[in-house]
């Protein structure tokens, strides 16, 4: 099976659960950031890439005057229909738009899965010049947590091709055209039991990513102001939210 085969056979899996799967699907704190960031206006054509079940698109839906929805996998994406102007199944490095189409193009969690730096390049290329790109990513703090995060990230979504620190994400948008590029952070607390239980790994895969946070370093653990109690690891992850204006 080929990456894409793989990331959408990861998500059929999980798209039954999907919004149950982490605290930061339905946060409405960090949804708020993402809207306040996007600035959409009411004119606007919006592109919503690896829309998934719809959650980032609810909120702009209502608030612009078209909403489109692109997504690989149909489990998912069919969920987001009913919001939705116009919901396209296609991969995101071949989106199949004209130049300039959108005012305003967002993706959250999405391109961790998708090839780089293609995948960005196109969403540039689908917005007009003068128009917005808004990319939100969980990261690594830095060089000190990466080697944990990153291996407890790969055993959650083992169809995962990159991972990422800060300054990761607004390079790619720069690279891709983007200038001014500008970002802002914040910090999901997850219970880790919660978020391990995704509907796509065994019960193995999350021993072991429970096992990693237990061998973890001192670095990571107090990067991520690790916390035991009853059981249960709660973990503070870092979020970049990443907007570039198409020049």
């Amino acid at each position: 099976m080929n990456e894409m085969g793989s990331v959408r056979t990861h998500f059929a899996d999980r798209a039954r659960t999907y919004d149950r799967s982490s605290s930061w699907c339905t946060d409405d704190a960090l949804g708020e950031l993402i809207l306040s960031t996007a600035a959409p206006q009411p004119g606007d054509a919006v592109l919503d890439v690896a829309c998934g079940t719809g959650l980032v698109s609810r909120l702009f839906a209502g608030r612009v005057r078209r909403l489109v929805g692109v997504d690989i996998t149909p489990e998912m994406a069919e969920q987001a229909r009913d919001m939705l102007d116009e919901l396209v199944i296609a991969p995101a490095e071949k989106l199949p738009f004209d130049d300039g189409t959108f005012d305003l193009v967002v993706c959250r969690q999405g391109i961790q899965f998708m090839t780089l730096p293609d995948a960005v390049r196109e969403m540039v290329r689908v917005t007009r010049p003068g128009g917005r790109v808004v990319l939100t990513h969980l990261c690594a703090y830095g060089d000190d947590d990466r080697d944990d995060y990153f291996e407890i990230l790969r055993l959650r979504n083992p169809a995962r091709r990159h991972f990422f620190r800060p300054g990761d994400v607004e390079a790619l948008l720069a690279g891709a055209g983007c200038d001014p590029v500008r970002s802002q952070q914040y910090v999901s607390v997850e219970d880790v039991d919660v978020w391990s239980d995704n509907g796509a790994i065994d019960e193995d895969a999350r021993k072991a990513i429970r096992d990693r946070y237990g061998s973890a370093s001192p670095a990571f653990r107090a990067r991520h102001a690790v916390a035991e109690a009853d059981g249960r690891i709660t973990d503070h992850m870092l979020f970049v939210i990443a907007s570039g204006t198409r020049v």
